[in-house]
């Protein structure tokens, strides 16, 4: 069992700057700040104009991740996180710099989607806001994106990551700040926000704020920090302090404000979109948490180092939460799926040792069995394709870019056609991970066919290896016709996979007789 204190470091790549926090954590929740830097590397520049990091912007990015090398060396830490977000996410050669980082720097760099750039900052915010058992609206913007959530304190109910960063806005105006092509844009960007409507009588907690240029904006209107480092900032004080940057060119802002060069040209585009979240939703006030994806990775990172499964457990479930939220906008046969994804789960934990696969491969069969069905509502006809085509464009919690093509694959492959060569996105993978889409798509075939009539008629499943053969029992209702000839169908793939013969038993549940 790992002890208290515990020495952690978090990494955050950002489109406007790059932040290391090293902490000491004294239990699970509290913690000591060891060293902290942010370093304005704009790895934003240009990039969303080109599409391509710019080389002296990622020059200065190595040099600063040596420097952040350096100081977890110099502290002892040897567990860590780094993450990336929009910038790199976004640009054509945002791996070159990954694998640059990683030769130069010993540094391993993870790319993140923004959905869980949203995980990571409701972590944070769940551990600085009480938020009682309401629902909260948050926001996170930063240089790239701007991430909209509907968050409690079990999870993520729903998730969207938008273009709209501040170093976006400011890289499409050409770094002016004329108002008239301000306000255009941000009508551009607003018609694209879809804040889902609260169920009559539903009260919300409130809006959360999170970035650096809202932390800012409250320290400018005077909103202080409570005991526990949140501050609740009027939206009369907002917008009164967004009217006063509005009128002060960016020099004045330095000058009179005090604000860093990389803060003074953002800030006012930022205050606009937080401004346009707030008028949607509807409050008249904001809380700011004083937290990010920096304090969310440090969370993340002394979960993996007290307790690897829960963690795996909790991704897992907001996996699923996602996966559903994203299945009921397809209008998808909820009971089906969630009914397919238990029988997949309980057939793959019970051949561990036949397949090898952990808890990452478990997670995408998951969300690949939760939204097999899901490409349905385009067309029932090559519904398969169409629901490889919805995973692959959707940000799922837990399903990292790298393993959002064999999640997609998974659920292209519980029906008809097995992989082949030339098929899309299969052809793009290693071997090691086209072996693991055969085998995870050839449990998701069997689970697929114990619910073939989609009634839920079988209530559970028990296997066994019998010499060479692999045996389902399971235990139904009724008899079960169409599931056998739905599962010797289904059966073909897992045997060529697995190489062994897999046969399909029935046991009836007991019944009562007479009484009570």
């Amino acid at each position: 069992m790992t002890e208290f204190p515990i020495r952690a470091a978090a990494i955050d790549v950002g489109s406007n700057a790059m932040r290391f926090l090293a902490a000491e954590f004294l239990d699970h929740s509290t913690w000591v700040d060891l060293e902290a830097q942010r370093v304005p590397v704009r790895l934003g520049h240009q990039t969303f104009v080109t599409g391509r990091l710019d080389e002296g912007a990622m020059t200065a990015a190595v040099a600063t991740m040596a420097s952040f090398r350096r100081s977890l060396d110099n502290l002892g830490i040897g567990e860590y996180r780094a993450v990336a977000t929009s910038a790199v996410r976004e640009s054509k050669n945002g791996p070159e710099l990954v694998d640059r980082i990683r030769r130069e720097c010993g540094i391993r760099l993870e790319t993140i989607t923004g959905t869980e750039e949203s995980r990571l900052v409701w972590l944070a915010i769940r551990a600085r806001v009480d938020l009682g058992d309401l629902p909260w609206v948050a926001m996170d913007l930063g240089g790239g994106s701007l991430e909209v959530s509907q968050i409690s304190r079990t999870g993520i109910a729903w998730s969207e990551s938008h273009q709209m960063g501040t170093v976006r806005t400011l890289e499409r105006l050409g770094g002016d700040e004329d108002e008239h092509k301000l306000q255009k844009l941000m009508a551009e960007y607003v018609r694209t926000l879809r804040i889902p409507d609260r169920k009559e009588g539903e009260t919300l907690g409130g809006l959360l704020a999170t970035g650096g240029n809202i932390e800012t904006i409250a320290e400018l209107a005077g909103a202080l920090p409570d005991e526990r480092g949140a501050a609740r900032l009027s939206m009369e004080a907002y917008r009164r302090t967004v009217k006063m940057l509005g009128r002060m060119s960016v020099a004045e802002r330095m000058s009179e404000l005090g604000l860093r060069e990389d803060r003074a040209d953002v800030i006012y585009p930022a205050g606009l979109i937080y401004g346009r979240v707030a008028d949607l939703v509807g409050v008249d006030e904001l809380w700011v948490p004083h937290v990010g994806v920096k304090e969310g990775v440090l969370l993340d990172c002394l979960d993996d180092i007290v307790g690897p499964r829960v963690r795996a457990s909790k991704i897992e479930e907001q996996a699923f939460a996602g996966s559903i939220a994203l299945g009921r906008r397809f209008r998808f046969d909820e009971a089906h799926h969630r009914h397919v994804a238990r029988l997949a789960l309980s057939i793959f934990d019970q051949l561990g040792d036949l397949h090898g696969l952990g808890v990452r491969e478990r997670r995408m069969l998951l969300v690949a069995a939760a939204l097999h069905d899901a490409g349905q509502f385009i067309s029932y006809r090559r519904h398969h394709k169409h629901s490889l085509y919805l995973i692959y464009n959707s940000d799922i919690p837990g399903i990292s870019e790298d393993d959002r093509p064999m999640t997609a694959l998974v659920a292209r492959y519980h029906r008809r056609a097995e992989p082949r060569e030339t098929h899309y996105l299969y052809r793009d993978l290693g071997p090691d991970d086209r072996g693991t889409v055969a085998r995870l798509a050839s449990i998701l075939r069997l689970a697929d066919a114990l619910d073939r009539e989609h009634l839920q008629r079988v209530s559970a499943v028990d296997v066994g290896v019998d010499g060479d053969a692999v045996v389902l029992e399971v235990e139904g209702h009724g008899d079960l016709l169409l599931e056998h000839w739905a599962f010797r169908k289904r059966a073909r793939m897992f045997e060529g996979v697995f190489d062994c013969s897999v046969r399909l038993a029935v046991r009836q549940p007991l019944t009562r007789r007479g009484g009570l």
